[in-house]
């Protein structure tokens, strides 16, 4: 009410005002760190929901330690540091001390939950069978073999893949059969795009595209990351319009995904970032994967905006820990729609050395 009462003229001016006083207070309070703090603190809250969200996050990982549910973020990260372990040069006699009895208890809840991930089970059961071959047996080390040696018996019944599930030598890996000038023209092919035809996205094209995704990699293997998709193009639109930036195309978009990071896959505000990085990464293999199976996308940026956070927790019934990273729009591309340029830094100017 009180914006429809004012002259335009007069609330260019009070914007200006405020922006003169922000500015001054970001001057004066950014000298230090205490001053930094009281800034966020009492003029401007805007770090009040991501410090929520961690101890949401913290508090839920705790609980997950005890029981776990379909996956567990810290099973994932122990078995990954055993991996990292068992390849080190040179490989030490007795490893893993520290978490080993973590990794054990986590185990047995995991084995003894019908609806685990069998895939994630089977191969924390097999790099905990070659950890267990190689270590030097103490007292201690023994007695948790003889514990894990009880759950494979107890787990014998689930299912198994025939993956490569242990850690392996560099000649053994994948090799794709695609030149670096093939690579570049996908990287090239891969642009933003924003008109679609009414095609409808096959769900399974996008399934599929997760799981080739899926190979990205992830600090310490934990995946913190989830996809909330829509294939309804109102509520696509709908949402799409929530990250702003989306105006005049919003009501084209046919599929509508959106990333979001899980804050309870860590115990330590250290890692809060890493559901960016991890995010990020599998954001960018997904939209490669999409342009190999003929779909086209185009990445929308989320504000950090606590209005907007509410609105998107409510719309996709996301927990406090749960902090979306980006959305991506995804279709069948208009063949006659534009495409910015976006002309690209070149190396020269994104290669920094730092040998001197």
């Amino acid at each position: 009410m009180l914006k429809q009462l004012l002259s335009p003229a007069f609330k260019q001016r009070l914007k200006t005002w405020l922006a003169a006083l922000d500015h001054r207070a970001v001057a004066v309070c950014s000298r230090s760190r205490v001053t930094s703090v009281l800034y966020y603190l009492m003029l401007r809250p805007a770090f009040g929901r991501e410090q929520h969200a961690v101890l949401a996050g913290r508090a839920r990982h705790a609980e997950e330690l005890k029981a776990p549910a379909f996956s567990s973020a810290q099973l994932r990260r122990n078995i990954h540091r055993l991996e990292k372990a068992l390849i080190m040069r040179p490989r030490k006699a007795i490893f893993a001390l520290d978490y080993i009895d973590q990794t054990i208890d986590l185990f047995e809840l995991c084995v003894r939950r019908s609806e685990f991930s069998p895939s994630e089970l089977a191969w924390a059961q097999a790099v905990l069978a070659q950890y267990f071959s190689v270590v030097s047996p103490t007292p201690h080390v023994s007695h948790l073999a003889e514990r894990f040696n009880q759950l494979q018996q107890h787990g014998s019944q689930r299912d198994r893949n025939e993956d490569v599930l242990t850690p392996y030598p560099a000649a053994d890996k994948t090799v794709a059969a695609i030149s670096p000038e093939a690579l570049h023209l996908l990287m090239q092919q891969r642009r933003s795009v924003r008109w679609f035809t009414e095609q409808p996205v096959p769900a399974d094209l996008i399934a599929q595209a997760i799981q080739m995704a899926s190979q990205a990699p992830s600090a310490c293997n934990r995946q913190p990351f989830f996809v909330k998709m829509s294939q309804q193009p109102a509520q696509a639109a709908s949402i799409a319009k929530l990250a702003m930036g989306t105006s005049g195309f919003a009501e084209n978009i046919r599929c509508l995904c959106v990333i979001v990071g899980d804050q309870s896959c860590y115990e330590a505000e250290r890692d809060r970032h890493v559901i960016y990085v991890d995010g990020g990464l599998f954001a960018m293999q997904l939209m490669l994967a999409l342009e190999t199976l003929g779909l086209s996308s185009c990445p929308i940026n989320w504000p950090d905006i606590e209005s907007l956070e509410l609105k998107m927790q409510r719309r996709l019934k996301l927990a406090v820990f749960h902090r979306p990273v980006m959305l991506l729009a995804v279709g069948y591309a208009d063949q006659s729609g534009g495409i910015p340029a976006s002309v690209k830094k070149t190396s020269d100017q994104l290669l920094q050395t730092i040998d001197d």
